[in-house]
């Protein structure tokens, strides 16, 4: 057997345990996963950055542009060494993976409109457009395969009209004001048409209690349990949501400003559309930029009277 004398770790090691390297007995290198050509090569690096990028701003506008800016690399180099490395461009990544996210929101039962927007469409044109083909049928016919977890659900009186809180398992799913119970478990139906519903008030007591709180300007739960799905972008301004303080508001754009994406208000609308929590993430805290009271999914009365009083609350505590 060869031995590769120059290897300075050889000498304190038994003649018998020395690994010759193949290339050293003949052997060339696969030609199919080319193994010396991906180890420690940092366009394979950078590429690997770039997908994980893509991956956290689904809901954002994705443009090569941004992406070599991102990456200081200008558009056309950053796209041929991708395409190079994985085969497709940075936009069919990117359409590939919200194709994913949407498969994965239409198997757990969510509406096509829900699973849209939460994996990053942003509309439904694009989304039947785009889709249809890929998925072999409609988004609605690929949700009627869908299987969702038993989802129970208490209805309430609240200062805002009638309330619903629905949990899974794992916590809360959905928080939905309406003016009857007849609209309330219509929309619950909505949200998770193929989930097996099931009324549970007592189970369910503390955590209306808490909500009840919240809404009239007392601390909330910190400890309250949410079982929502959401992309990185929607997580930040979520999260965010729930560091303004109670009574306080906070522009589209500020919001965007604050989670590092200040030209995104728009994006921002929208995962404040698609909050499923009301309440517990307080998108009613967002307006525009000239104070008005913008738009508000369970309607600008309810939003007003939040606002109003969370502030209440806040004077008598000064």
């Amino acid at each position: 057997m060869r031995v590769a004398t120059e290897c300075s770790s050889s000498q304190s090691l038994p003649r018998a345990y020395i690994v010759v390297h193949p290339a050293r007995r003949g052997y060339r290198a696969c030609l199919r996963c080319r193994p010396r050509a991906l180890a420690g090569n940092p366009q394979l690096e950078t590429v690997k950055a770039v997908c994980r990028y893509i991956e956290q701003h689904l809901d954002e506008p994705i443009t090569l542009a941004r992406l070599g800016a991102a990456f200081r690399q200008s558009p056309f180099h950053l796209q041929r060494t991708f395409k190079a490395v994985l085969g497709i461009t940075p936009r069919a990544y990117a359409d590939s993976c919200r194709l994913n996210q949407l498969k994965s929101n239409l198997r757990a039962g969510h509406s096509v409109t829900r699973a849209m927007y939460d994996a990053g469409y942003s509309s439904s044109s694009r989304l039947y457009e785009r889709t249809a083909s890929q998925l072999g049928m409609t988004p609605d016919k690929y949700r009627r395969g869908a299987i969702a977890a038993p989802v129970r659900y208490t209805l309430s009186d609240s200062p805002l009209g009638r309330m619903l809180i629905a949990a899974t398992d794992k916590g809360i799913c959905a928080i939905q004001f309406a003016n009857s119970d007849e609209e309330l478990i219509h929309g619950l139906k909505h949200e998770f048409p193929f989930a097996s519903r099931r009324r549970d008030d007592e189970a369910m007591q503390a955590w209306r209690g808490d909500l009840l709180r919240q809404m009239r300007g007392q601390e909330l739960n910190s400890m309250l349990p949410l079982d929502i799905h959401a992309t990185a972008f929607q997580r930040r301004v979520w999260a965010y949501l729930q560091s303004i303080p109670s009574g306080a508001t906070r522009s589209y754009s500020q919001v965007a400003k604050a989670v590092g994406q200040p030209t995104a208000s728009r994006a921002v609308a929208r995962a404040c559309a698609s909050n499923p929590v009301a309440v517990a993430i307080p998108c009613h805290r967002i307006v525009r930029n000239n104070g008005d009271m913008g738009g508000y999914r369970w309607g600008i009365e309810r939003k007003k009277a939040l606002l109003e009083m969370e502030q209440e609350s806040a004077e008598v505590h000064v």
